[in-house]
């Protein structure tokens, strides 16, 4: 029994604790300021907490090393469920992202779980092929870009650029960590900007195209409202009952996309500048942990891919609310009102720590167990 219970004490020694009390205080501020927005909200957010709490258990549980041919299995049904959103999917407002489940009535969105796969499937292939020590040359690059690129595209033609978007640049943005040469950096960039202008009269829709030229013009009628709500917030903030512009509903969705917005006018300056800090100690943390473990590559590939798609979410939002970037339907992480986000990035998260806690094979391994234990004896 006192074997047993070293084992597991073991396993829970390699858990990141510190990551996860760092979203608590993200949750704290998020559910009061939902409880002060609409009570029912609040009511279904603590729902939210619960199944994001199970589904971070469940990422736990499941031995992600031990499996690893789980991982391309899902990579491929994943983007079998995007392609077929081009033949069977269900048109919301003028968007084809989801598709419904027969019998159930329940609609699932594929771009939003593909975050999870693409990240795994890099680790898979990263894991198996580690870089040289001046990092991947041109034949790996183009390979790990094209498991990026096959679901950007799709999601792009849904369209939903922005979730495409937000998946390119984490994808990148973790090829960067793990190391590219240089010379393929500096090729991309000039092609990119040599090839901008075609992509923006081609590639872009209309209303896309539209959201560019509100932000560069006269902010839109979301914009507008929600500065004057930071504005009024000055440095600490209003009382709940004078902060009109959210509870006279001058605010749109300001439980969602412009959370932070009625964060500026009900707690201030202050509120914001607290909030900007636990993302960013909450970033530089995965940075650090994905560092920390350079030849772990599952590690350092899951770590930093959950760093950028926080800063992306983070900062899209914060700049969208304060006219500094177009407004997209991107929220904030795990702040904005909403199950979508929660549950993924807590399956996220879950994978992460079970990365950490289970970093040792032999902690898969039952005869390995009892070896161990027999040593002890």
């Amino acid at each position: 029994m006192n074997n047993w219970f070293q084992f597991d004490r073991r396993i829970l020694q390699q858990i990141n604790f510190i990551l996860i009390l760092q979203l608590l205080p993200l949750f704290a501020i998020s559910s009061y300021l939902v409880y002060e927005i609409n009570e029912s909200l609040f009511n279904k957010q603590m729902v939210y907490y619960g199944i994001s709490a199970g589904v971070f258990f469940l990422a736990f549980l499941i031995p992600w090393r031990k499996y690893q041919w789980l991982i391309p299995l899902a990579y491929w049904v994943n983007l079998i469920l995007l392609l077929s959103v081009e033949f069977f999917g269900k048109t919301i407002l003028g968007a084809k992202r989801w598709i419904e489940i027969p019998g159930l009535g329940i609609t699932i969105q594929p771009s939003e779980f593909i975050k999870i796969t693409v990240l795994l499937m890099l680790a898979y292939i990263i894991s198996r092929n580690p870089p040289h020590k001046d990092g991947y040359g041109w034949r790996m690059f183009i390979k790990l870009s094209i498991y990026i690129l096959i679901p950007f595209i799709l999601i792009a033609k849904e369209p939903d650029l922005g979730t495409g978007l937000v998946l390119l640049l984490s994808g990148f943005g973790v090829l960067f960590i793990i190391g590219i040469q240089a010379r393929i950096w500096v090729t991309l960039l000039l092609v990119v900007g040599l090839s901008a202008p075609l992509l923006y009269t081609h590639g872009l829709k209309p209303y896309q195209k539209q959201r560019i030229a509100n932000f560069i013009g006269k902010p839109s009628y979301h914009v507008q409202q929600s500065m004057i709500a930071i504005g009024s917030g000055g440095m600490n903030g209003q009382n709940r009952e004078d902060a009109t512009q959210t509870q006279l509903k001058f605010l749109p969705v300001s439980s969602t996309d412009f959370i932070f917005s009625y964060l500026g006018e009900r707690l201030g300056f202050v509120g914001m500048i607290t909030t900007i800090g636990l993302y960013i100690a909450l970033i530089l943390h995965l940075l650090f942990i994905s560092m920390n473990n350079a030849k772990d590559y599952f590690v350092r590939v899951v770590s930093a891919g959950i760093a950028f798609l926080f800063f992306i979410y983070m900062t899209v939002n914060i700049l969208m609310t304060i006219g500094l970037a177009p407004v997209v339907g991107l929220p904030l992480p795990m702040f904005s009102h909403g199950g979508t986000s929660f549950i993924i990035f807590s399956f996220l998260f879950g994978i992460l720590e079970n990365l950490l806690a289970f970093r040792f094979y032999f902690m898969y391994n039952s005869d390995s167990k009892i070896t161990m234990m027999k040593k002890n004896l």
